[in-house]
């Protein structure tokens, strides 16, 4: 049967993703939304589009009987469910079929047996595929927990059993650890799946994340699509992944596409799948050196890579699949060719630990031409979208291929330098850094490798922010629109030299610069200036975001600094907050804990100072602004 009508049941870049194959292939599609994407991009380029709810994705992306109810008033015969979400909800797929609809995806069945972590471990192993050791049990108390981790040995990690999205893992290094980070996992988990239930794992100290794409139909037959590399991690959340595994010999690649292959087999699977395997990065490549770690069940985000070096359109599959056809191509006729590389573009600040952030695109794009077959652009928004607090921070995504791993870094970092975004915060100039390192371009970097190198990595260069200010110095001190001596800015006076400085503030810190008495670092990339506000700059440096204000009076200077107040950045739920009124504390000291995006965040101090107020509590809900901690005033 030959879909006619898709809803996608998603929002962002992978409905937008999923929206032009469907056009390519003569398919109607379908967005739904909720009130907080009631303008997005994914609305505006589907075929029609229906609201599903409120802004909270419990209410509206994750409530299936809204999302069926869509199907029904548009007439769509099938339902596409992108990546997080639903996506890997065996009941939401049971009740599309249930429905009469056609689900794109694998089967519930299919679902139910590989979702859980610890029960696809089980299926693994039968089917003759290395695990790591672990503990998998029912038992979820402390006792039992802590009596299996002293079997497992430490260190060791505490993953979800339901988990995803590097949610729900926690690091444990010695026995003392445990309990806290139990309760961390768990928590996080019950938010995040609304299952507590976790697993234990012997921790692979050097890991590389290394999966297989698989595929297969309703004929029996199951096909993969090489590996993908996705070592480049922070908070075990993918950064940049790329295709094939660096440094991967053909006997390594073979042991782990068949194993991949044997897994999905196991299960009779249907449609896109991705088998992902830990390997132990102190090593060589060995054919002993890789384990399974877990398979999702659905299109992963980083499937434009496999797409770039096999030439073939994944969701095309997925939908001749779902169609009841079967895979365009025997394993012998899928080609590998050259090398491709994904970097995630975030609404978020590497150096204020990885917090995103929500408001009004003002500029986004790549400043140099999209040609699909050499750089390839996914994104979720537009200039002028607004990014909503409710959802993960991804908002695009920037794919190159190259005719072999040199040349694809290259064309990444060379990209990443010409992509500008100002309004919310950026990760682009971290991506840049994490490209141009030289253990990314050796390939030797490891999962924990981002959270090695720290502040070389998140920080911006001090020659961005030094050319980001001097751009807006040069705007500011422009005397070329002054239609009278009095718009000439050379800070005249009286029996005085003329002094051409402008004041300007970056963070808290403020200062005079005169552009004639600062050189320009050769090697520092273009700045790109975004004009806010009247005296309110963004200025983009090699991928950095850098705020520059020119503030007025001492009014205006004071506004940029600290403060006396710690505030909600976002909308979210409030943790805990681990002050008292009469606490001294030092700028930079953790102060409460929120839990917005999807993300925890700690939010600091932002002086030294005494704590006069606290004005909330753990387990409250705070909007954007809200006041936390109040300081005394100095």
């Amino acid at each position: 049967m030959k879909i006619q009508k898709l809803l996608v049941a998603n929002r962002g870049e992978i409905a937008c993703r999923i929206f032009e194959t469907c056009r390519g292939l003569g398919i109607a599609t379908v967005a739904v939304y909720s009130d907080a994407d009631a303008r997005a991009k994914h609305v505006r380029e589907a075929d029609e589009a229906i609201h599903i709810g409120p802004s909270p994705a419990p209410e509206s992306y994750l409530k299936v009987e809204a999302i069926l109810a869509a199907a029904r008033a548009t007439g769509a015969d099938a339902i596409h469910p992108g990546y997080g979400f639903l996506s890997e909800n065996a009941d939401f797929a049971e009740a599309v079929e249930t429905a009469g609809l056609i689900w794109v995806g694998p089967s519930a069945k299919a679902i139910r047996s590989l979702g859980p972590k610890d029960e696809a471990k089980r299926i693994a192993e039968e089917a003759g595929v290395p695990v790591l050791p672990g503990y998998r049990g029912e038992g979820q108390e402390l006792e039992t927990l802590a009596k299996a981790a002293k079997g497992v040995g430490f260190p060791l990690l505490i993953k979800a059993v339901a988990g995803g999205g590097g949610r729900g893992i926690r690091l444990v290094s010695k026995a003392g650890e445990l309990k806290a980070e139990l309760e961390s996992a768990v928590r996080e988990a019950e938010s995040s799946f609304g299952d507590g239930r976790v697993m234990l794992e012997k921790l692979v100290e050097q890991p590389r994340h290394i999966e297989v794409q698989v595929f297969g139909d309703a004929h029996g037959n199951v096909v993969h699509l090489y590996e993908r590399d996705c070592s480049l991690q922070r908070r075990r959340q993918k950064v940049i992944e790329e295709a094939p595994a660096p440094g991967m010999p053909d006997e390594v690649r073979a042991a782990m596409t068949d194993a991949a292959v044997k897994l999905a087999q196991a299960v009779g699977y249907q449609g896109a799948g991705t088998v992902e395997f830990i390997v132990d990065g102190s090593k060589p490549l060995g054919v002993d050196t890789f384990w399974f770690l877990e398979m999702n069940t659905r299109l992963q985000v980083e499937h434009p890579v496999t797409e770039m070096i096999t030439g073939q359109d994944l969701v095309a599959w997925q939908l001749l699949v779902a169609s009841g056809e079967e895979i365009p191509l025997a394993q012998d006729e899928i080609p590998l060719m050259g090398h491709a590389i994904e970097a995630r573009i975030c609404a978020e600040d590497p150096a204020d630990g990885f917090r995103p952030g929500a408001g009004l695109i003002l500029e986004f794009g790549l400043l140099q031409p999209i040609d699909g077959e050499t750089i390839r652009w996914d994104a979720g928004f537009e200039t002028g979208d607004r990014v909503p607090s409710n959802y993960d921070s991804m908002i695009a995504k920037l794919i190159v291929h190259g005719e072999d791993r040199d040349a694809a870094v290259d064309l990444l970092t060379e990209t990443l330098s010409h992509t500008q975004l100002s309004g919310v915060p950026a990760n682009t100039g971290f991506l840049r850094r994490c490209a141009q390192s030289d253990a990314f371009r050796d390939g030797t970097h490891h999962v924990n490798w981002i959270a090695e190198q720290g502040d070389a990595l998140t920080q911006p260069p001090a020659a961005h922010q030094h050319a980001s200010v001097l751009a807006v110095c040069d705007i500011e001190l422009d005397d070329s629109a002054a239609v009278t001596p009095w718009g000439i800015r050379d800070g005249f006076r009286a029996n005085g030299a003329p002094v051409r400085k402008a004041a300007v503030a970056v963070g808290a810190d403020v200062d005079w610069f005169d552009p004639s008495e600062h050189d320009v670092d050769p090697d520092a990339p273009l700045p790109f200036v975004t004009d806010i506000s009247p005296r309110r700059y963004a200025v983009t440096t090699g991928g950095d975001n850098v705020l520059v204000e020119v503030p007025d009076y001492d009014a205006d200077v004071e506004a940029v600094l600290g403060g006396d107040s710690v505030s909600a950045p976002m909308p979210g739920k409030l943790l805990a907050v681990h002050v008292k009124p009469g606490d001294t504390v030092t700028k930079g000291d953790p102060v409460a804990v929120m839990e917005a995006m999807k993300m925890e965040h700690t939010l600091p101090a932002p002086r030294d100072g005494v704590v006069e107020s606290v004005e909330a509590a753990a387990g409250d809900q705070v909007a954007e602004g809200d006041v936390l901690v109040h300081l005394e005033a100095e």
